[in-house]
């Protein structure tokens, strides 16, 4: 029996440099290399939405719609990408339905095309709305699925999410494991679970923070994930998602088709390099978000908010409090029911 084609979605502008470096990365990193980006094969670039609109503001002082405009006048053949949390859309609260229509409809104008909709405690009530004027405005709307673990949170529970999910007109489904904490086999049972229920698409998020990363998407894969979201190797590991060559050549050499060019990614990632230097040298980029952290399954706390975390700790001179504060997250999550540890619930 052939094996399916696996596609990539790359995640360095995005989610992997707002994993390690709190999304600090400025249009002025990302522009020289967008042609070589490309023409590398990938399914999707994530580019926007997260916090990238947040630290363009408040960090860069960049116009985060200005960066959207020059990213897609300069990437002609792949589709771009972005995260956004439903009815929170890129903030921290609840907004009014006729808001994030007008902001998703400009969103897809301004050259987004495919949105990943996501609820922090899965509501699908909260995804409604983007949904619709995702699809109203040509876009491809992708519902995701908040991965946690507790006695609630069950293999079943979250197939029946992803069957609601196709039911209310999602063009495909993402697993989104924020925290790196969905194991092999549990990803495994998943995707086989949701691929029985579902026709469109499924797309596979997880981070390396515990070490399983990679052994999780391989197995995700064998269940039959169409795509798996991989970040080029200096933006890769840690907090960030594995590196995007070698899934790539795990994958191929397992026999699995994908349309990604190696070479092209391993040009890209000569690019990176440099770059990570740069945010390693200034301190930036923190070792720590490098370290593999087994305790993670623990604390389930997001890659994204680790490093941000991070550098607000070192910013107030108590990065000794890391460890401290980390053990305080379970305690918390339980009082408060044991909600997924994703923006904006990570945050509070």
């Amino acid at each position: 029996m052939p094996k399916q084609k696996v596609q990539f979605m790359e995640t360095v502008l995005r989610d992997g440099q707002q994993s390690l470096i709190a999304t600090r990365m400025p249009l002025s990193d990302i522009l020289p290399i967008l042609d070589k980006m490309d023409a590398a094969g990938y399914a999707s670039l994530e580019m926007w939405g997260g916090a990238t609109f947040d630290a363009c503001l408040r960090y860069l002082n960049e116009d985060p719609w200005e960066r959207l405009r020059k990213i897609r006048k300069a990437v002609k053949h792949t589709k771009l990408q972005m995260l956004l949390r439903g009815q929170n859309l890129l903030g921290y609260k609840n907004y009014a339905d006729d808001v994030v229509t007008d902001f998703v409809t400009k969103s897809v104008e301004n050259g987004i095309d495919i949105i990943r909709i996501f609820d922090a405690l899965n509501d699908t009530r909260n995804l409604r709305t983007a949904l619709e004027a995702t699809k109203q405005a040509g876009g491809h709307a992708q519902l995701a699925i908040c991965y946690t673990t507790s006695d609630f949170h069950t293999i079943d529970y979250f197939i029946k999410l992803a069957k609601d999910m196709a039911d209310m007109g999602a063009d495909s489904i993402a697993i989104k494991d924020m925290a790196g904490i969905l194991t092999p086999q549990k990803a495994f049972d998943l995707v086989t679970g949701i691929k029985q229920e579902i026709s469109v698409p499924l797309e596979v998020h997880t981070h390396a923070t515990a070490g399983m990363a990679e052994m999780t998407y391989l197995e995700a894969v064998r269940a039959g994930a169409d795509i798996i979201d991989t970040a080029v190797s200096p933006f890769a590991g840690g907090t960030s998602q594995p590196a995007t060559e070698s899934m790539l050549v795990a994958l191929q050499d397992l026999g699995y088709p994908t349309d990604v060019d190696l070479s092209t990614v391993s040009d890209i990632a000569t690019y990176f390099a440099p770059i990570r230097d740069r945010f390693r040298e200034s301190g930036q980029l923190n070792p720590r978000v490098k370290d593999v952290e087994p305790k993670s399954l623990i604390y389930q706390v997001p890659g994204g908010m680790l490093s941000n975390l991070l550098a607000q700790l070192k910013d107030q001179g108590q990065e000794a409090l890391y460890g401290d504060v980390l053990k305080e997250v379970p305690r918390v999550r339980a009082d408060l029911g044991y909600p997924p540890l994703v923006t904006p619930l990570s945050q509070m």
